[in-house]
C-alpha cells in the first residue's frame, strides 16, 4: 500500500500534459481564494515539458500570470543564465512567454551575484527574501536516487534545519548548490512528485512502499495534498494495486 494517491500516466508526454493542466487549474484556484498564487519551480527534463505544455495550453490565460510568485525548490550555484541553472531553463521554457510580473520572479542567487562564490552567503539572502511566503504548490522532480531538491540521501543537508541551505560535495555535479530544506518544502499546501522514465522506477517504490521511510522523497509532504504524478515505466516496480 503507498502513502500517497499515484496517478500514472500513459508516457512523459501525457504526464506532462495532464500535470500542466492541473498546474493551471490549481493556481486558478488558490488566486481565487487568496488573490494571488505562490508556486515553486523544479529543474529536470520532465518539469521543461511541464512548462512548455503550461506555455502551450489554451486554458493558461484563465490564470492572472502578473499575480503568481515563482520561487525555485533548489539550484546550481553557477553564473547567471548558465543553461544548467533550473532558472534558466524555466525562463525559456516558459517564463519568458507568459505576462508575469518580473518582481513575482524570485530565483536563486548565482555564484556571479551579489554573494560571489560565497554559497553560504547566497542561501541567506535567498532565505531572508523567503520570509514567512506562503506556498500553494511545490514541485518536485524526484531523482533515481530518490533525492528531490537538491536533498540528497545520506547527505547531511537532509537534516538541515535552516529555512535554505548550501550544499557543498553534491553526489551530482555541480557540487555547489542552494536548496529549500525538507522544514520548508513541507510547509507547502500541496506538494507533487514528478517521476518519469525507468531509471526512477526503483526510486519511486522505495519512496512510496518502503518502511521506514529513508529516501528524502518519502519525508516530503503538503499541508493539505501529497501528490504522486508519474508515468508507466516510473512505476513499474511498485506492487500491484490492491
Amino acid at each position: 500500500m503507498t502513502r500517497h494517491p499515484v496517478v500514472i500516466h500513459d508516457g512523459p508526454k501525457l504526464l506532462a500534459e495532464a500535470t500542466a493542466a492541473r498546474l493551471i487549474v490549481r493556481l486558478t484556484d488558490a488566486q481565487a481564494e487568496r488573490g494571488v498564487a505562490s508556486l515553486v519551480l523544479t529543474g529536470g527534463r520532465i518539469a521543461a515539458q511541464i512548462y512548455a505544455a503550461v506555455r502551450d495550453n489554451p486554458a493558461r490565460d484563465a490564470v492572472d500570470w502578473s499575480r503568481v510568485d515563482f520561487w525555485w525548490g533548489d539550484e546550481r550555484f553557477l553564473p547567471s543564465g548558465d543553461p544548467d541553472r533550473n532558472e534558466t531553463q524555466a525562463r525559456e521554457a516558459f517564463l519568458s512567454a507568459l505576462p508575469v510580473d518580473p518582481a513575482r520572479i524570485h530565483p536563486m542567487p548565482a555564484s556571479d551575484g551579489p554573494h560571489g562564490t560565497d554559497a553560504a552567503a547566497a542561501a541567506l539572502a535567498y532565505a531572508a527574501e523567503l520570509g514567512t511566503a506562503a506556498f500553494d504548490l511545490v514541485l518536485l522532480g524526484v531523482g533515481e536516487d530518490g533525492h528531490v531538491a537538491s536533498v540528497f540521501p545520506g547527505h547531511p543537508v537532509g537534516a538541515d534545519p535552516r529555512p535554505v541551505a548550501d550544499v557543498h560535495d553534491s553526489p551530482k555535479p555541480p557540487p555547489v548548490r542552494i536548496t529549500l530544506t525538507l522544514p520548508t518544502l513541507n510547509t507547502a499546501a500541496e506538494v507533487w512528485l514528478l517521476a518519469s522514465g525507468s531509471g526512477k522506477a526503483d526510486a519511486v517504490r522505495e519512496a512510496l512502499t518502503g518502511s521506514p521511510a529513508t529516501l528524502p522523497a518519502a519525508k516530503v509532504h503538503g499541508r493539505e495534498r501529497t501528490l504522486w504524478l508519474t508515468d508507466t515505466d516510473a512505476t513499474k516496480s511498485l506492487p500491484p494495486r490492491s
